[in-house]
């Protein structure tokens, strides 16, 4: 029952958590996206997502918008009201909640350790602030202050080694800030998109000390962190060639197995800010600082741009978090997705191939991974739905 339980949260829950918006997205979505990594070779938990995910502006009155991400065990959602404190200032008012929101997975040098791993259920409330700063201009200029609470409850499993002490129940007080210059669509494979962006966000818990084996790990009261990223896509007009480059950093303060960045796999919809690196596990690598270089290339195959081959590359220098740490700091990986996109645009699907070259596996280094990814856009029918860079901040729930 808990393996069974464990499989749901990989297929609900993987990127409908902490949500992290740049401001109230004005365009009408209607989506439904599912993401499935898998390694090669060695024990792993599954990377997974799957949700249906809805932006509804003038939601019973012009200036209300809903954003609802739901998945089978789990629900996100966001009442947006716009221009309430101000004319380029919006109030959004988050709700979020289910079963194995925090479940934690144990990666220690390459090593899945299912004894070390538990099960977390949630619950979250925010009060979101967004303002835009240059009204009129083509690429918006957006700020978020956000404060929010959140509820952990942990419960062991099966599989969890005697004498394993767990984490305790807590709430966790935070609060976020950043500023964005343009965004990036929450769709599969955008055709336009620039960002430069930074954040921080503070957080805080009720409870906190040592937990584990004989107390051998630590749930820090507080931890800070501050990350940037610069992304740039653009796809060629007539021969639709596209590129997919991004650069990401962050560091922290007191980081922490839960507060940490988590690095590997290749699941692009899996945060606001997805830490990929083909090859590797999902969420493999947790850090407490990195820089992270990620480009993909698209060349369609045939006449009508319905098929395509997309190789991609990514590289990262990190800090690990205490008692995670392994040999090297660099770690990369490239992988191949071979694609579909239909004539309209509702469909978009894709099978995918990762190896990474400094991943710790049993024989040594090098890992694989395959998956698929696969995106059903309910709205692309509609004219009014073309993106617009002047319009997009795009949303994407965030958890690293």
């Amino acid at each position: 029952m808990q393996k069974e339980r464990g499989l749901w949260l990989a297929l609900a829950f993987s990127v409908v958590a902490n949500a992290a918006l740049g401001q109230i997205d004005p365009q009408q979505r209607e989506l439904v996206q599912l993401g499935f990594s898998q390694a090669v070779q060695g024990a792993s938990p599954v990377g997974a997502y799957a949700y249906y995910y809805l932006n509804e502006p003038n939601f019973f009155g012009t200036n209300i918008t809903l954003r609802l991400a739901l998945a089978p065990v789990y629900l996100d959602s966001e009442i947006g009201f716009a221009h309430l404190l101000g004319p380029n200032t919006d109030l959004g008012v988050g709700l979020a909640g289910g079963g194995f929101a925090d479940n934690y997975y144990e990666v220690r040098q390459g090593k899945y350790v299912p004894s070390e791993s538990f099960t977390g259920d949630g619950a979250e409330g925010s009060i979101s602030v967004y303002h835009l700063f240059n009204p009129g201009q083509l690429i918006p200029l957006s700020g978020l202050v956000r404060v929010k609470a959140r509820l952990s409850m942990y419960q062991g499993n099966d599989e969890l080694a005697p004498g394993f002490e767990l984490p305790p129940n807590h709430w966790t007080l935070g609060w976020r800030v950043g500023l964005r210059l343009g965004g990036r669509e929450p769709l599969l494979w955008p055709d336009l998109a620039m960002e430069v962006s930074a954040w921080y966000e503070g957080q805080f818990r009720t409870e906190s000390g040592a937990y584990g084996l004989e107390d051998d790990r630590e749930l820090e009261a507080r931890s800070d962190l501050f990350w940037g990223r610069a992304l740039l896509i653009y796809t060629l007009p007539k021969s639709k060639q596209s590129m997919d480059v991004s650069v990401t950093g962050g560091a922290s303060v007191n980081a922490d197995r839960f507060s940490a960045y988590r690095l590997g796999g290749d699941l692009p919809l899996a945060s606001e800010f997805p830490l990929a690196i083909p090859g590797y596990f999902y969420q493999e690598l947790s850090a407490s600082s990195f820089a992270a270089l990620t480009a993909r290339y698209t060349v369609p195959l045939n006449d009508a741009k319905t098929w395509s081959l997309s190789p991609v590359g990514s590289a990262a220098v990190l800090d690990y978090v205490e008692g995670l740490d392994q040999p090297g700091h660099f770690n990369s990986g490239i992988g191949l997705e071979a694609g579909y996109r239909s004539r309209n645009g509702v469909w978009q699907v894709a099978a995918t191939y990762g190896y990474g070259f400094e991943a710790i596996r049993s024989n040594g280094r090098g890992g694989q991974s395959v998956g698929i990814l696969c995106q059903i856009n309910l709205g692309a029918r509609n004219p009014g739905a073309a993106s617009q860079l002047d319009r997009v901040i795009g949303y994407f729930p965030s958890h690293f």
